[in-house]
């Protein structure tokens, strides 16, 4: 009972993890309808920002999430508007699927010239301690990575449901000439929307190097992991991407410790597609396209 237990707990700290990380995805396909394959490298921008803030300057790893949230915001805005719109404009969404992997490939390599292919993690003075319920044991890196992830999901989703912008970013999701009509710019917002998720892109790209080592080379598993989970969440919400994550989380752990290490892919995947036939629009359906 108590590894039952413990693999639940691992699972959905892992989920949070994977929610974070996969929010930004669902966003840009819940409002520009695209499906961003620069994703990943965005996550690893992330991660290895902080780390030359660590390096460089000393910096908390934590403390410097908002820096790293302002430098993948404007990245990803200027991508939008001079690459992606682009490339929609004179092509199609198709394009735009080529232009993101070619940006993906680009920015790896560059990665791989600054800070070379060496595995590297992020270390945090300010996490919590490992805490025991028990036999249970949270580890402090982990519970630290989870509570921050809910944090900034529920604050994104403030943002969305409670604020100007969060208004403007879901009426040009639902329509934008209705939008248009009313005022709002709706390549502004395309670009705002892309920003916004280039920087939670990053921000988890922080917390997945505070849990997990990374490399350059990981950027399609988070590519990958992001659209695991907004099929199986649905797509444009906060609660969509921590449902998805949750359940990708406990999948993931849960196949792992009692089926074997190198299965979870096996399961999450059979998953996958039982939603695709089930339920395409996700457990909790699309948030840009209902009744919100």
């Amino acid at each position: 009972m108590t590894l039952l237990l413990q693999t639940l707990l691992d699972g959905l700290i892992l989920g949070g993890v994977f929610s974070l990380s996969a929010v930004g995805f669902s966003l840009i396909f819940g409002v520009l309808g695209i499906v961003n394959l620069a994703h990943g490298i965005f996550v690893l921008l992330g991660a290895y920002f902080a780390l030359a803030l660590q390096v460089q300057a000393g910096l908390d790893p934590i403390l410097s999430l908002p820096l790293v949230f302002i430098a993948l915001f404007i990245a990803g805005a200027l991508v939008q508007q001079y690459l992606v719109a682009i490339a929609i404009r004179r092509g199609s969404l198709m394009t735009s699927l080529l232009v993101t992997f070619g940006l993906s490939l680009m920015l790896r390599d560059l990665v791989v010239l600054g800070f070379g292919p060496d595995i590297r993690t992020l270390q945090s003075t300010l996490g919590l301690g490992t805490v025991r319920f028990g036999d249970i044991v949270v580890d402090g890196s982990r519970g630290t990575a989870l509570i921050v992830s809910l944090f900034l999901l529920g604050l994104l989703s403030y943002v969305l449901y409670r604020t100007r912008v969060g208004r403007a970013i879901r009426a040009t999701a639902q329509q934008r000439f209705a939008a248009g009509l009313c005022g709002i710019d709706g390549g502004r917002i395309f670009a705002v929307t892309f920003g916004v998720s280039a920087g939670f892109a990053g921000l988890s790209g922080v917390i997945v190097g505070m849990v997990n080592p990374f490399t350059p080379y990981d950027d399609a598993h988070w590519t990958l992991n992001a659209f695991v989970t907004v099929v199986l969440g649905g797509i444009g919400s906060p609660i969509g991407a921590l449902v998805g994550g949750l359940l990708l989380g406990l999948i993931s752990t849960l196949a792992s410790q009692y089926v074997g290490p190198v299965y979870p892919n096996i399961f999450i995947f059979c998953t996958l597609l039982l939603m695709l036939v089930v339920r395409p629009n996700g457990l909790l359906g699309n948030a840009f396209k209902g009744s919100i």
